[in-house]
């Protein structure tokens, strides 16, 4: 479907459904974009984590059992 007829068949819907597809619609760009900007996050931050061994200390006892003190 092209978007003309997409925004064709919006301006045939009822009032609150017109809402509902802008509030999905918006819902689904700003969770694209928040992924998106993840995704620049960890990009950013990869060769940190790999060369710089400080930042990764903590993760040779990742597999060691802790218990709780009671």
């Amino acid at each position: 479907m092209q978007t003309i007829e997409l925004i064709e068949e919006i301006q045939r819907l009822p009032l609150s459904q017109k809402f509902y597809v802008v509030e999905e619609t918006l819902k689904s760009i700003k969770k694209e974009e928040m992924q998106h900007l993840m995704e620049l996050a960890a990009n950013e931050l990869y060769e940190d984590y790999v060369n710089d061994k400080e930042l990764t200390v903590f993760t040779s006892i990742d597999f060691d059992k802790f218990y709780e003190t009671r």
